[in-house]
């Protein structure tokens, strides 16, 4: 259900909840030439408010290129490495992932195997619980989708490290920082020291709820936003949805403690955990009629619960 709720979600952003028997989805590729300049360094790709299209990150040094987020399968892979051969002065490739869900990383096939992919030990063991799995889920959705992922296979990490990474790209370092458990246990942002680009992953959202799971720890997603604000970063580049800055992260830390508030009023009044999941999508909804991912309201509501005293 999750692929069709990216799907509702999306179209009620674009503000056309009413036509999806109307018009077809949007087709999930990464656009080539619509690549935006965020800093001396940080590029992203838009998603364009597509369906398991990610925002893709493009970071440039004078030594190497990380990307982060490569797209769902080999064909969007090779797009992104198009945009990225058209912005980078080296041949050095650094490949790195927000989470391990599939639009996120199996981009990765089309990467030679030169290309050095960076990711936490958290996320390395999702992907190789999960993935799998996940992509045979996603290719069962269309005949696109099947495509897209007809050889889409996990990739096995060359670096590995636990909570923080810096990668030295020539001129420009980029700090990996696993969060997680957020939205997956393996959560991981990506900072570009001097630019104060940000690429946040589902960690933040701008204008939107954010897509907890059955996974998610309040405390942890309340301090990911304490790590992150602590970088003091002017730009946030989120995992889907529009660019914002740094003020997004006092959003979305400002909506997860009012789940958290509203979630240890209710427990502390007798309530069961699923009327009190309920109760604060219900309250949430009615203040942000017009944000995506309300369902990740349930999820979070839930976590705040448990770990309410």
């Amino acid at each position: 259900m999750w692929a069709r709720s990216l799907i509702v979600l999306s179209l009620a952003v674009l503000g056309m909840p009413n036509l999806t028997a109307q018009r077809p989805v949007p087709e999930a590729f990464v656009r080539e030439n619509a690549t935006v300049k965020l800093g001396a360094h940080s590029y992203v790709i838009p998603d364009g408010s597509v369906p398991l299209v990610p925002n893709v990150g493009i970071v440039v040094g004078s030594r190497a290129t990380l990307v982060i987020d490569p797209g769902l399968g080999r064909r969007n892979g090779e797009a992104v490495l198009r945009e990225a051969a058209t912005l980078a002065r080296n041949n050095e490739l650094f490949i790195g992932s927000t989470h391990f869900h599939a639009e996120h990383t199996t981009g990765y096939i089309a990467f030679p195997w030169s290309a050095t992919y960076v990711n936490s030990r958290v996320q390395e063991e999702e992907a190789a619980e999960g993935l799998a799995d996940q992509i045979t889920l996603f290719a069962s959705r269309s005949p696109l989708t099947a495509e897209l992922l007809a050889d889409a296979r996990p990739r096995a990490a060359n670096i590995l490290f636990d909570r923080e990474h810096v990668l030295d790209l020539g001129g420009v370092r980029v700090r990996l920082l696993m969060v997680g458990p957020t939205h997956t246990r393996g959560d991981t942002g990506f900072f570009v020291e001097g630019d104060g680009v940000l690429f946040a992953g589902d960690v933040v959202m701008t204008n939107s709820f954010l897509a907890a799971s059955g996974s998610t720890s309040m405390q942890a997603w309340l301090t990911a936003f304490d790590r992150f604000e602590e970088l003091a970063p002017r730009t946030i580049v989120p995992a889907h949805g529009g660019v914002g800055d740094g003020s997004a992260i006092a959003a979305c830390r400002a909506v997860m403690q009012q789940v958290q508030r509203r979630a240890r009023e209710l427990k502390a009044q007798g309530r069961p955990s699923d009327d009190v999941a309920a109760i604060v999508r219900a309250e949430l909804v009615a203040k942000h009629p017009e944000w995506p991912r309300a369902n990740g309201l349930n999820a979070a509501a839930r976590a705040a619960y448990a770990e309410a005293p």
